[in-house]
């Protein structure tokens, strides 16, 4: 197994330890694990492309590896009320709709590339989770006035990533579907 492929199998090694501090409140611990099992997707494709080292596991895992990482915060947001329930279902859904069409085209022979939306609907994701954590590290714990200005700054910041990503997934599940109706037609 290669580097950049032990690197997205850390990934999803660190879902449980982030969702178990995420579960017992310790936030910043959660933030940590999922900076740094962030910061494992961008060296990995990093490292993949530049030696080389581009492989079928990495292809299938990379992705998943961030959809597992992400969406098991959402999931966990979702149960403390940090985040509608509705946003997540919108999310899943945009995410079971591509797995369908790609699969479908997988079938006919025909591969469908991560498009740039794609791209930045998940970095949108990868920002608003830590911005997210912070604002429940802090929010638990006791503030001042003054940080609670900070804490509504942060929250306008946290919340509004998290909205641009829920735009970003609709706009480019919207465009995975458009350029790829052909699939449907068949």
């Amino acid at each position: 197994m290669n580097l950049p492929n032990k690197l997205t199998l850390a990934r999803v090694i660190a879902v449980p330890f982030f969702i178990f501090c995420y579960m017992k409140e310790f936030f910043i611990a959660g933030l940590i694990i999922f900076i740094a099992a962030s910061f494992t997707d961008m060296l990995d494709g990093k490292i993949a492309r530049k030696y080389n080292l581009v492989t079928n596991f990495g292809k299938i895992m990379d992705p998943l590896a961030d959809k597992v990482l992400v969406y098991s915060a959402f999931c966990l947001m979702v149960g403390d009320n940090t985040m509608s329930a509705w946003m997540l279902i919108v999310i899943l859904a945009r995410e079971f709709a591509i797995a369908g069409v790609r699969t479908v085209a997988a079938s006919e022979g025909k591969v469908i590339a991560a498009a740039m939306s794609g791209k930045i609907k998940t970095v949108l994701q990868m920002i608003a989770v830590p911005l997210l954590l912070l604002f429940n590290a802090l929010n638990a714990s006791s503030m001042n006035g003054s940080s609670m200005t900070l804490l509504m700054v942060l929250g306008y910041f946290a919340y509004g990533f998290l909205w641009a990503s829920l735009i970003m997934t609709v706009v480019s599940g919207t465009e995975y579907i458009v350029k790829n109706i052909d699939v449907f037609r068949s």
